[in-house]
C-alpha cells in the first residue's frame, strides 16, 4: 500500500518539486471530522437494510464470544460486547489503519488528484483518477486472496464501479479541503469499519456476499448515489480552469 506514495515521491524528486505539494497540512478540522463520520454512516445504513430485510443475518454469536474470551471479558450479554467491540474497532483500529492507507493517499490524493485537476473537469478528474485505482486493484483481485467467495463476473464489477465511484466523495475532500488528511481518515475509517465491524458481526452466508461488503451491490448503489450528487454539486461549487501551474486548480466559489 505504500508503493503510490513510493510512485509520488520519486516523480516528486525527479521534476524536482517541492514535497510540500502532497499537501500535509491540517486544514480545517471539519473535514477530518466529516471523513471519519461518512463511512459510518454509509456503512452502518448499508449493513442495517441488510439484516432488516433478511438479506443478511445478525449477529455472528461465534465471532462475538470469541472476542469477549480473548479479551478476558468472560460472558458477556451480547449487546455489551458488540458495544465494547465498537469502542475498540471505532479507536484502536482505525488509528491503525491510518498507517497503512496513508501510503495509497499520498499517491492517489496526494499527488494524483490535484495533477489531474489542473487541467480537467471535477467529473474527469475523479474518474480518471479513481479508475487508475480501481486497477491498482486487480493483481490483487484476479491473482491474489483479495476478493470474496462469489463469481469474478460479479465481484470484478462490481468493485471496479464500487471504487471508481467512490473516489468522487475522495476527491471532494481532497479539494475542498486542500490537505491529504481526510482521504487518510476516510480510507481508514471505510476500511475499519467494513472490514473490522460489520463484517465480522455479519453472519456471512452465499447470498449475504452479493449484497454486503466491499464487494456487495448496496455499497456500489451507494457509492453511485454519492458520486451523482458531487458531481452536481462540483458544477456549484468548484472553477477548474483548463490549465494552471497551482498546486490544486481549483477555486471555491
Amino acid at each position: 500500500m505504500w508503493c503510490p506514495a513510493a510512485a509520488a515521491l520519486i516523480t516528486c524528486k525527479y521534476l524536482r518539486r517541492n514535497v510540500n505539494t502532497i499537501a500535509w497540512k491540517w486544514g480545517d478540522t471539519r473535514y477530518e471530522v466529516i471523513s471519519y463520520f461518512v463511512p459510518l454512516g454509509y456503512a452502518a445504513a448499508i449493513y442495517i437494510f441488510a439484516w432488516a430485510t433478511g438479506l443478511a443475518k445478525f449477529y455472528n454469536k461465534s465471532f462475538v464470544d470469541l472476542f469477549s474470551k480473548e479479551f478476558g471479558f468472560g460472558t458477556l450479554p451480547g449487546w455489551a460486547a458488540i458495544a465494547l467491540y465498537f469502542c475498540f474497532t471505532a479507536t484502536i483500529a482505525v488509528i491503525k489503519d491510518l498507517a497503512t492507507v496513508l501510503g495509497e493517499e499520498i499517491g492517489w490524493r496526494g499527488f494524483l488528484v490535484p495533477e489531474l485537476a489542473k487541467r480537467h473537469s471535477f467529473l474527469k478528474t475523479a474518474l480518471n483518477s479513481g479508475t487508475v485505482w480501481a486497477l491498482w486493484h486487480y493483481p490483487l483481485l484476479l491473482f491474489g486472496s483479495y476478493h470474496p467467495p462469489t463469481p469474478i463476473w460479479f465481484y470484478l464489477p462490481a468493485f471496479t464501479v464500487t471504487v471508481v465511484t467512490i473516489n468522487f466523495l475522495w476527491t471532494w475532500m481532497r479539494l475542498k479541503s486542500g490537505s491529504i488528511w481526510p482521504c487518510v481518515i476516510l480510507h481508514a475509517a471505510h476500511n475499519t469499519f467494513i472490514q473490522r465491524f460489520f463484517d465480522p458481526l455479519t453472519v456471512m452466508e452465499r447470498k449475504t456476499w452479493y449484497v454486503t461488503g466491499e464487494f456487495g451491490a448496496t455499497l456500489t448503489l451507494v457509492s453511485v448515489g454519492m458520486a451523482l450528487y458531487l458531481w452536481k454539486r462540483s458544477q456549484r461549487d468548484f472553477s477548474f480552469p483548463h490549465v494552471s501551474e497551482s498546486p490544486i486548480a481549483v477555486q471555491v466559489r
